[in-house]
């Protein structure tokens, strides 16, 4: 995405775009904080989820993509996160484990299955846990 991309699209499209955006900008600034990562090179990291969504979010030095095709697993460094049950079930995904109502996981595929992106599925508690998921892929201990 360019530059200034998310503020042109929330501007010009629907309100869904940018709670879209504000919970990918909540769940990455939190994942990169509690990991204590700094992503950005050269740079200082956001203070805050909003400036990370204005700034890094969906960017060329970003290290995250927001994708609409089915996923390709042979990329063994990515995580893969399917927003969403009715996608993923459309989708010929690996074999997954149901952890509870809201998330699945396959460790081998690095893939988690998750709420929809917005503030009534994927809620503060559940970006907090989708966090801990993915910090878990992300270890060199992963199973």
């Amino acid at each position: 995405m360019t530059a200034g991309g998310i503020a042109y699209i929330v501007a010009n499209t629907s309100n869904h775009w940018r709670k879209l955006f504000n919970v990918y900008a909540k769940f990455l600034f939190d994942y990169y904080q509690q990991t204590n990562r700094n992503i950005i090179a050269d740079t200082t990291f956001p203070e805050n989820w909003q400036a990370y969504r204005d700034h890094v979010l969906f960017q060329a030095s970003s290290q995250e993509a927001l994708l609409f095709s089915a996923p390709y697993f042979d990329a063994t460094e990515c995580i893969h996160i399917i927003a969403g049950k009715t996608y993923a079930a459309s989708l010929n995904l690996p074999p997954l484990v149901w952890l509870d109502n809201y998330f699945a996981i396959n460790t081998s595929a690095r893939l988690i299955v998750s709420p929809y992106p917005d503030y009534r599925q994927l809620s503060n508690e559940r970006i907090a846990r989708l966090v801990e998921l993915v910090a878990s892929l992300d270890s060199p201990n992963q199973a």
